[in-house]
């Protein structure tokens, strides 16, 4: 693989994994969509269905902000596999502008957003640090 460009191929990726520490210090992963601004990444909360409307996530970047977020392509040709992970600093947005900025990256990006509501949270990490690998 040549001109291999993560934080390229990181914004182009659909789908993250999204880690933030737990109470008991350990990690806890969830998917999320997400869309990037220089070095920021957004996601949100939105009207997809969910298990309760108190989601771990927040409470855990309410009480530490350190966060990660990895995507990765497999293939079974293994000289095509890569990783991207952006290590950050998370902030939640409930109004202003970094949140409907937010909404309005993840709308451009994703076609669903034209049906889905996106009436929750928004969260902007600032990546401090991008690390990858390819084959």
């Amino acid at each position: 693989m040549t001109d291999f460009d993560a934080t390229t191929r990181f914004a182009q990726a659909q789908v993250a994994r999204l880690a933030t520490v737990a109470p008991d210090g350990g990690p806890h992963l969830v998917p999320v969509v997400f869309a990037v601004d220089a070095e920021i990444v957004y996601t949100a909360v939105d009207a997809k269905p969910k298990t309760t409307r108190r989601l771990r996530r927040l409470a855990n970047i309410a009480a530490n902000p350190r966060v990660s977020l990895l995507v990765d392509h497999y293939d079974q040709d293994w000289t095509q596999l890569w990783w991207v992970r952006a290590d950050g600093i998370a902030e939640i947005h409930y109004d202003g502008a970094a949140m409907q900025h937010g909404r309005d990256l993840l709308r451009a990006k994703y076609a669903q957003y034209q049906s889905v509501s996106l009436d929750g949270a928004v969260v902007a990490v600032t990546v401090g640090r991008w690390i990858s690998w390819h084959a």
